[in-house]
Order: C-alpha cells, then sequence, then structure tokens
C-alpha cells in the first residue's frame, strides 16, 4: 500500500527546501532512574527519544513518529515533547498497549549505569517497546517525504518502508541499530542509510566486513570514535568530561550534535563523507562530555537549559583528529 503511494506521488528525489528538520522513530521510552538504588527521577529516555527531543529543545522542527500506549506514561511521554516544542501530531496512544519503561540503575561513586526490563522494586517485568505500524507510516508520509533528516534506532518492515519513503525524497537517513536482526530487512536498510552509527563493542564484529556507500560513525567508548566512508578513516579522540557523575547518554549527544551541524549547514545527502562531518562530530562530543557532569541521559538539558547547549555545541575548540 505505501509503495503505491509513494510511486504515485513521487517525481524528483530531491526537494530544495523541507517542511521538516528531523523526523524519527524508534525506542522511545520513561526512564526510572536508581541512583544508589533510590528512585530519583523519571524522564523520557531511549535513543530515538533523547535524541528527538534534545534536537526539538535546540529549536529545530521535530516530528517523532512513536507507538506509545494510551496511559499514564505514554501522556508523560507525549508532555515532554510537547514542553520541548516537538510537533506530537504522529505520536498514536494505543489503547490496550503500555508504554515501555526502562529502569536505570546508576553507581553515582562511579558513573556505572545499567539498564533493565525488570523492576528494581517489584521483581515484575516492565512493558516493552512497540514499532510503529503500516498505518502510522502512511499518515505521515507528507512529513516522510518533506523532513531533511530521518532518524531510527530500531528496525521493523514498518519503519523500513518510512527509511525508504524519506531517502527517495532526499533525506539524509541517520540509523543507530542496537542490534542485527532479520538479515535480509538489515541489508535492505543499509542500502538506504546515509550515516550508520554503531558500537565497536556491541554490533563491530558483525559490521566489520561492511560494503555499502554509507558513512560510519564507530564509537569505541570513552577512547573516541572513528568516521568511515570509502576508503578513508578519521578518529576523533574523545573530549575529557569536566567531571563524571553518569555516562549515560554520551552516544545520543554525539547524534545530537552530528544532526544539528548537519542542519545548520544544509549539507545534503551525496555531499557526506567522513571529513565533511568532523565539526558536527566534534561538537557533539563537546556536548557528551559536558552532560557527563549530570545524571540522566539529558542531564545537562535539565539542569543548565538549552540556551548552555546551544553554546556548548557552538563553541570551537582543538581536538584531536587524524586521517589514516
Amino acid at each position: 500500500m505505501i509503495e503505491g503511494i509513494l510511486n504515485e506521488n513521487m517525481g524528483t528525489s530531491t526537494h530544495l527546501q523541507y517542511l521538516f528538520d528531523v523526523a524519527g522513530t524508534g525506542l522511545t521510552v520513561l526512564d526510572r532512574i536508581y541512583a544508589d538504588g533510590d528512585l530519583t527521577d523519571e524522564a523520557l529516555g531511549g535513543s530515538c527519544g533523547n535524541v528527538l527531543v534534545s534536537l526539538a529543545m535546540l529549536h529545530r522542527n521535530v516530528v517523532p513518529l512513536l507507538m506509545l500506549g494510551d496511559d499514564i506514561e505514554g501522556g508523560r511521554l507525549v508532555a515532554e515533547f510537547v514542553k520541548a516544542g516537538a510537533v506530537v501530531d504522529h505520536i498514536h496512544l494505543k489503547s490496550g498497549t503500555r508504554s515501555p519503561i526502562i529502569a536505570q540503575e546508576l553507581d553515582t561513586a562511579s558513573g556505572h549505569h545499567d539498564f533493565t526490563f525488570v523492576c528494581p522494586e517489584t521483581s515484575e517485568e516492565l512493558p516493552r517497546y512497540v514499532p510503529i505500524g503500516e498505518d502510522e507510516v502512511a499518515s505521515a508520509l507528507h512529513v516522510l517525504t518533506q523532513c531533511n533528516v530521518f532518524y531510527a534506532d530500531r528496525l521493523s518492515a514498518s519503519i523500513l518502508r518510512a527509511m525508504k519513503a524519506a531517502r527517495l525524497s532526499g533525506a539524509i537517513v541517520f540509523f543507530e541499530p542496537s542490534d542485527v536482526d532479520h538479515d535480509d530487512m538489515f541489508t535492505e536498510a543499509l542500502g538506504l542509510v546515509s550515516i550508520l552509527k554503531y558500537s565497536v563493542d556491541r554490533l563491530g564484529s558483525q559490521l566489520a566486513d561492511l560494503h555499502h556507500d554509507c558513512v560510519r560513525i564507530v564509537t569505541y567508548g570513552a577512547a573516541g570514535l572513528e568516521v568511515r566512508h570509502d576508503d578513508n578513516a578519521v578518529w576523533c579522540s574523545a573530549i575529557d568530561a569536566p567531571s563524571v557523575l553518569d555516562t549515560c547518554g554520551s552516544g545520543d549527544m554525539v547524534s545530537v550534535g552530528v544532526i544539528d551541524w548537519m542542519l545548520s549547514s544544509g549539507i545534503r545527502a551525496e555531499e557526506l563523507c567522513a571529513s565533511v562531518l568532523i565539526e558536527g562530530i566534534v561538537a557533539g562530543q563537546r556536548l557528551a562530555a559536558e552532560n557527563c557532569a549530570f545524571a540522566g541521559a539529558r542531564g545537562l538539558f535539565k539542569h543548565c537549559g538549552p540556551n548552555y547547549a546551544r553554546a556548548v555545541l557552538g563553541e570551537r575548540r582543538t581536538y584531536s583528529a587524524a586521517t589514516r
């Protein structure tokens, strides 16, 4: 159905102007933060949720495409997007579905955190993420075909269709998978992706022999990250954090920096390469380093405000980058 609509309504592939900065879908949850065993905060979380709401707070025109439960948790998540300034017309609250919840257990002395889908207080399993379906994708086609950047951190048949609609319309497709499931579907997705970002610890062995024409941002934890494209690779050492209370959300802040820089620069998908993205990547690394001083994936935004985050992204500092 969706492919038919696309074939009927899409002509040339590139829009010169976009109505929406970023559309995105994927893991968006209610984070329950337990610091040293005590519940200290609840906030919107998940990589997709963190990236989209942060960009909205930075005054980008953001449209989340999500399936949540028609429950108190779903209402809280929508309210956070509204407060940030995102367009929430395509967040669907489904009756009979529970909004996803993840418990984050934080050791404040070490800054180490773990995530669990089991409630630390009741030992009951917490509700899981549910992807958007074909109806949700069809209803958002006008967004998908007029967005500058499409972000996803999960994959399903419907998300693949959304990715295809965005890419065929000229959008930059930013894919940040947490695993490699459904091999055929994943291979098809890689053919649409402009930027692939992943952790070497989690997916390095599975994607080591990847041969696709996309820019790859490969993260190495506290050491830094590598940007690869064709036969070129650029290493970016991590930026020292002023202090470390919680490293949660560091990778998401790098993604925020990259996407925000691409929107400001006006770069197109066909112009992307390893060297051209360095300024945005280093901006994201600065944001990630500053964020480590606060608890929660967006502690910097909460305690210092989006104007401070914008100032961090706009700074110019010396960084260690070497082309290999």
